[in-house]
C-alpha cells in the first residue's frame, strides 16, 4: 500500500474526536457618540450563587500605560474588584489583556483548560462588567447551569457601556 492510502485507512479507523465541552462568550462594546471617548475596562467572570468568583475569564484594561498606571483604574469595575480583582497581581497570564475597540468580541473557553479549569457542576452566573473613564459603569449577568447537557444559548443586553452579551454552552 502507498503511504497516502495507509494514512487514509488509519484516519478512517480512528474514532472522531468529540467536540470539547466549554463555553463561548460574545460581547459587544457599543460605539458611543461622545465628546471624549475612552475604551472601557471590561471584566468577565463566572460567579457562584453566593457571588464569589469561580473563575476569572478575561480582564481588559489599559496595559500600555507607563509604570503600570492603567492598573489603578481597575477598581472602577467595582463588583469584580471587590470579589476578585484586588487580590490579583496584574497582568494575569491568559486572562488579562488590552482594552478592545467598539464592536463584537468573541471569547472561547474549554473545560479543563485555564482559565475555565475544572468548574464543578452547579448553578452559576456569567458576569460582564464594564467601566469607562468619563463614562459610565454597567454589569450584565446571565445565569447558567454547568455542565450543559445540550448546546444552550442565553443572551442579555446592556443599555450604555455594554451591548449584547451572548453565552453559548457546549456539552
Amino acid at each position: 500500500m502507498t503511504l497516502p492510502r495507509l494514512a487514509l485507512l488509519a484516519a478512517l479507523a480512528l474514532p472522531a474526536a468529540a467536540p470539547a465541552a466549554g463555553l463561548d462568550v460574545t460581547l459587544e462594546i457599543p460605539r458611543l457618540d461622545v465628546a471624549e471617548y475612552h475604551r472601557p475596562y471590561v471584566a468577565v467572570w463566572i460567579a457562584r450563587p453566593d457571588h464569589s468568583v469561580a473563575a476569572n475569564l478575561a480582564v481588559w484594561y489599559d496595559d500600555d500605560m507607563a509604570a503600570d498606571e492603567g492598573t489603578k483604574w481597575l477598581k472602577d469595575m467595582r463588583q469584580w474588584w471587590r470579589r476578585s480583582g484586588r487580590g490579583l497581581s496584574m497582568p494575569v497570564d491568559g486572562v488579562s489583556g488590552a482594552t478592545r475597540p467598539a464592536g463584537q468580541h468573541q471569547l472561547r473557553f474549554e473545560a479543563g483548560q485555564a482559565p475555565l479549569g475544572t468548574l464543578a457542576a452547579g448553578e452559576y452566573e456569567l458576569v460582564v462588567e464594564a467601566a469607562r473613564e468619563v463614562g459610565g459603569r454597567e454589569v450584565v449577568r446571565i445565569p447558567f447551569t454547568w455542565p450543559a447537557a445540550a448546546r444552550q444559548q442565553a443572551n442579555a443586553a446592556g443599555s450604555s457601556e455594554l451591548g449584547e452579551v451572548r453565552l453559548t454552552l457546549r456539552p
